[in-house]
């Protein structure tokens, strides 16, 4: 008996298998040589790329899509890790925004190539699974949107 008949909810269902065991490896590898997570790493990198190097907890919300709560929990990690600051709005002193450290910048520098080369390898590796490999080819073919300078944290 065919359970999940539905092309676009075995297609979802397939996703979140291939989601979960890369997210696995990839926090892992972060969490050894950096201390951080994923959503730390993205926080790192959207405040990188804002002007100023600064983005205000919702904008943060969008980029980690963690609620505001666990939000404000990474910030104060990455504070106490020094990755991250809290900064006043100039223009309206009730606004904070949180900030990106020297620190921050040259973790994430050093952070990217490991992020990128532990996913290259689930990919790798589901490839070759019979259940992944039609949709890790697909990932692979899709026109990658990723921040425009993504690129310069990799030197």
């Amino acid at each position: 008996m065919a359970v999940m008949t539905d092309r676009h909810v075995s297609l979802w269902f397939q996703l979140a298998g291939v989601h979960a065991r890369v997210a696995g490896p990839v926090e892992r590898a972060l969490h050894r040589r950096f201390g951080i997570g994923i959503a730390e790493l993205h926080s790192l990198i959207a405040l990188a790329d804002a002007p100023d190097g600064e983005l205000r907890m919702l904008e943060l919300n969008d980029v980690t899509l963690l609620n505001q709560s666990s939000v404000s929990r990474m910030v104060v990690r990455m504070e106490r890790a020094g990755l991250a600051e809290r900064r006043l709005c100039e223009r309206d002193r009730r606004g904070v925004y949180t900030g990106i450290t020297d620190h921050g910048t040259h973790v994430l520098r050093d952070a990217v190539p490991v992020y990128e080369g532990c996913v290259r390898e689930c990919l790798d590796q589901l490839a070759m699974a019979p259940q992944f490999r039609s949709l890790v080819h697909r990932l692979r073919r899709a026109e990658p949107q990723v921040p425009a300078t993504w690129n310069s944290h990799r030197e």
